[in-house]
């Protein structure tokens, strides 16, 4: 028990440093978002560890915004991916389609549609059972982007998913 207070306490502090290096003041005029992000990062790591999803997804987030800051769309997208699933263990549903739609940006903004795509199948995948409206829109969107890339015969998958959730929302 001492040893997951020891991490959370260490993530805090991590959280803290971070939050204070992407401030500016009047002795810091530019943030530092290279060594915040990495603090995110390893925050996030240690709170996921100290079983402490809230606070991971929240450092996630904040490593995905220091990534993009950093002109890093994909690893901005995997660090949304991880806040999403970390928000759909939370039961976050919201939140979980907000990381998954947030991450296809991110894959789309570094010209990859495929792990777009994927990001938003995921997405609906966590969302069938909760909300299945959700789901739905989130595989039409899936099934756009690659479509819009002429990827049409990898979408088949995601229009039987699609269509399978229609089928078991009419019963």
């Amino acid at each position: 028990m001492a040893s997951t207070d020891t991490k959370l306490q260490d993530a805090e502090k991590m959280m803290v440093k971070a939050d204070k290096m992407t401030r500016l003041s009047l002795t810091r005029w530019k943030a530092d978002w290279r060594n915040a992000t990495s603090l995110y990062e390893k925050a996030a790591l240690a709170f996921r560890h100290a079983k402490a999803p809230e606070k991971a997804k929240e450092a996630f987030e904040k490593a995905a915004r220091g990534q993009e800051m950093l002109s890093s769309p994909w690893d901005a997208a995997k660090h949304m991916e991880a806040a999403a699933a970390l928000a759909k263990e939370v039961g976050n549903w919201g939140e979980v389609s907000d990381f998954y739609r947030r991450a296809s940006e991110c894959y789309t903004e570094s010209g990859r549609s495929q792990p777009a795509s994927d990001a938003l199948a995921k997405g609906a995948r966590a969302l069938e059972e909760a909300v299945p409206q959700d789901a739905i829109q989130m595989y039409a969107d899936a099934c756009a982007i690659l479509e819009d890339d002429g990827n049409q015969q990898m979408a088949f998958d995601l229009y039987r998913s699609a269509m399978s959730l229609y089928i078991k929302l009419e019963r």
